[in-house]
């Protein structure tokens, strides 16, 4: 589209490393660094299968793998199930804001207490975030699109949701939240917020990244239907395919 051109911009790729999803698979990212971004651009590229944090856009381009699928909510035509209008019902008390990304010791502190959770809970490899990183990755390349999700309990930071609000929906950032409060559901909870919110924007998709067959850390996403799935990442100049699911 001619009409990004004169975005500046740097691309890039990693070397093969070692695959967060499947066990025994390399993967291989392909980058591009934007910042300056517009919303037209992020709603674009989003739609096309690219994630971001920070100022970069990515998405894998591992050799002989496809297991990858991009996958976005309908939230016009969503029905909660029982298990998730129960998370709605325990969050009663729970309190939300929405704001601009911000950086802050409690941000950082939640987030690597929720990763050794996660190292403890589900095997996730734990690497400890500092204030620099967490700035890079979820303060900058917000732009006037970006968003935080704040979730309090009793006026205790307990959730932190990272999202871009788009043209044609909401792509979902990263979640992480206090394990404390686990039997909150409030992956699950955060979800019904952005399709809510969503829906009050008229905005029809939730871009949820990749879901990966096999993978258990993905596994809730087909949980929300319907769903549709896009299979690899078309340029710019082509329009994408979303297959319809249910």
């Amino acid at each position: 589209m001619k009409k990004f051109e004169d975005l500046f911009s740097v691309d890039f790729c990693t070397l093969d490393y070692e695959c967060a999803y499947l066990p025994d698979k390399t993967t291989r990212m392909y980058y591009r660094y934007i910042p300056n971004a517009t919303k037209e651009l992020a709603s674009e590229l989003i739609k096309r299968g690219w994630r971001r944090f920070g100022n970069s856009y990515f998405h894998p381009i591992c050799k002989g793998c496809n297991e990858c699928k991009n996958i976005r909510i309908d939230t016009f035509n969503f029905k909660p199930s029982r298990s998730q209008k129960r998370a709605i019902k325990k969050n009663r008390n729970t309190n939300i804001y929405i704001q601009k990304p911000s950086l802050t010791y409690e941000h950082v502190e939640l987030y690597n207490r929720y990763h050794k959770f996660k190292e403890q809970k589900s095997g996730w490899k734990y690497n400890e975030i500092d204030l620099q990183t967490y700035y890079e990755e979820f303060v900058v390349g917000a732009h006037d699109f970006g968003k935080e999700v704040l979730y309090f309990v009793d006026n205790r930071l307990i959730a932190v949701d990272l999202i871009d609000i788009l043209n044609d929906g909401i792509s979902s950032i990263y979640f992480f939240y206090d394990p404390a409060y686990e039997k909150l559901s409030l992956g699950i909870y955060s979800l019904l917020i952005q399709i809510n919110l969503a829906r009050n924007l008229g905005l029809q998709w939730i871009y949820l990244g990749y879901w990966v067959d096999g993978c258990t850390s993905f596994a809730y996403k087909k949980s929300f239907k319907p769903y549709q799935l896009l299979d690899g990442f078309p340029p710019l100049e082509i329009e994408p395919h979303w297959e319809e699911r249910d």
